[in-house]
């Protein structure tokens, strides 16, 4: 099958990973969290692609699996651990040890495995694998920004997985024969020269995309080990288990002579990009104009007239006209956003980050409103919008109140309304079923942004007046 990203004759790692990650953001083939540079891309389709690994015969053999930490991989973890395997995740970035072995909660059901699957099910449901351990581990599943047919892979350029899989060979928990998966988009297939391949660099016996399974026959051994000489002081500072390593070994009588630069992470890859700086306003121009007088002074002088006037007015009209002073408006749930916020919101538009929510002034005179509980702690405003999205249920307006794991969405009509509900029935997410309802009392909006009170009865399930839409909260931070 021809690659659908043409890669130019001499092209370097960077050059790839670059291209790969700009045609996904261009053709909107990524899921949060984007946008996908300098990261294993979440593509649109992952869960079919990691669904073919049980298709695998080398997976229904296998008993220990290991499975990389990132989001695209995560219906990976659970399809191993419903074929109930030992299911091995790396430390992220290696900062606290090599391994998280985890151990779902004994008669588990699926939402609680996928709950597992979850980082922060891997951080409450797992214990520690040091290298001193005795593990064996039978297939090993990684993500790549970019994939050959051949086994060539790039990863997003820090060179962890190439370090775990040397750890792991270091340790005798992989060898030669173990197998590789790497689960990709099919545009992250793509044609990569053989001779951009290190010695460092793993390569992999399986892809699998959202439409096919591809085994590479791939000639390129594996790492046997760490290269130490491509790893240096900074880089061992960084990820203290490669000291214990190191140690290990060099009891063991091994050359751990160390490099004088890191080779794992490129130059192109931006970790730490510089803080933004502030937006400073430019100086008044205090040099004389031709009238005589300065720029400050006629500025003054504008500002006492503009001050006479407005205190001529009546005092109705001068409260209603004066505002904050900063530029400022109301926000759909009361608060207060400032302009300029908003504005840019407004111009950036949903898909660049900007509020999908519709302004007060353009709600029609009453909304139906619906009640979306069980909202999984950790969960993002962004990762409920495409689940909304995705599922043609996008309201009108979304108020948010995560840390009461709850959240209300505006309908034009009740019509509209129920057929939102029938489409957010069965909605889960990061292992959780929501549940979707009318709310107990039906909120009427105004264009002048009143609220009908609350009953007693219904507030456990209304959201205040002082509540922050996703707007206002969006605006703020």
């Amino acid at each position: 099958m021809e690659a659908v990203i043409k890669i130019n004759p001499g092209a370097s790692k960077w050059d790839i990973r670059q291209k790969v990650w700009d045609f996904i953001e261009e053709k909107n083939l990524a899921n949060f969290p984007r946008p996908v540079h300098n990261r294993i891309p979440n593509f649109k389709g992952a869960n079919q692609a990691c669904n073919r690994l049980a298709e695998l015969q080398e997976f229904k053999s296998s008993q220990t699996v290991k499975v990389n930490p990132d989001r695209p991989q995560q219906q990976a973890r659970f399809v191993t651990l419903e074929a109930q395997k030992t299911l091995l995740v790396p430390t992220p970035r290696l900062r606290s040890g090599l391994f998280n072995k985890i151990t779902p909660p004994q008669g588990a059901n699926k939402e609680q495995l996928r709950v597992c699957c979850s980082s922060q099910g891997v951080k409450d449901f797992s214990v520690p694998v040091g290298l001193d351990a005795t593990v064996k581990v039978d297939l090993v599943v990684v993500g790549s920004v970019a994939v050959s047919e051949k086994g060539c892979r790039i990863g997003k350029g820090e060179g962890f997985a190439d370090m775990e899989w040397a750890m792991m060979a270091s340790m005798g928990a992989v060898n030669e024969s173990t197998v590789v998966v790497t689960v990709v988009h099919d545009c992250q297939v793509v044609d990569i020269p053989e001779e951009l391949m290190g010695s460092h660099d793993l390569t992999v016996d399986y892809i699998l995309t959202p439409t096919r399974v591809i085994k590479t026959e791939c000639k390129l051994p594996k790492p046997q080990g760490i290269i130490w000489t491509k790893l240096d002081a900074e880089k061992l500072e960084k990820i203290p288990i490669l000291k214990k390593l190191r140690a290990l070994e060099e009891q063991a009588g091994k050359d751990v002579t160390l490099g004088t630069q890191s080779h794992t992470a490129e130059p192109g890859l931006q970790t730490n990009l510089p803080k933004r700086q502030p937006r400073r306003r430019p100086r008044r121009n205090t040099q004389q104009d031709t009238e005589g007088e300065t720029s400050q002074e006629s500025w003054q002088e504008k500002k006492g007239e503009a001050d006479q006037k407005a205190r001529q007015q009546p005092a109705r009209v001068r409260k209603e006209s004066r505002g904050s002073g900063k530029g400022e408006e109301e926000g759909e749930a009361g608060k207060v956003v400032k302009g300029r916020s908003r504005r840019r919101m407004k111009e950036q538009g949903p898909e660049e980050g900007g509020s999908e929510t519709v302004s007060q002034r353009k709600l029609p005179q009453s909304v139906t409103t619906v009640y979306l509980g069980g909202i999984p702690a950790g969960l993002r405003v962004s990762e409920l919008k495409v689940a909304l999205r995705e599922r043609k249920a996008a309201p009108l307006r979304l108020t948010w109140q995560g840390a009461q794991h709850r959240a209300f969405l505006d309908y034009s009509d009740p019509q509209v309304a129920d057929q939102a509900l029938e489409a957010l029935q069965g909605l889960c997410l990061n292992g959780h079923s929501l549940q979707a309802e009318p709310a107990k009392s039906q909120r009427g909006h105004k264009r002048s942004g009143q609220r009908q009170k609350p009953s007693a009865a219904a507030e456990s399930k209304t959201p205040p007046t002082g509540s922050k839409s996703d707007t206002a909260k969006e605006a703020e931070n």
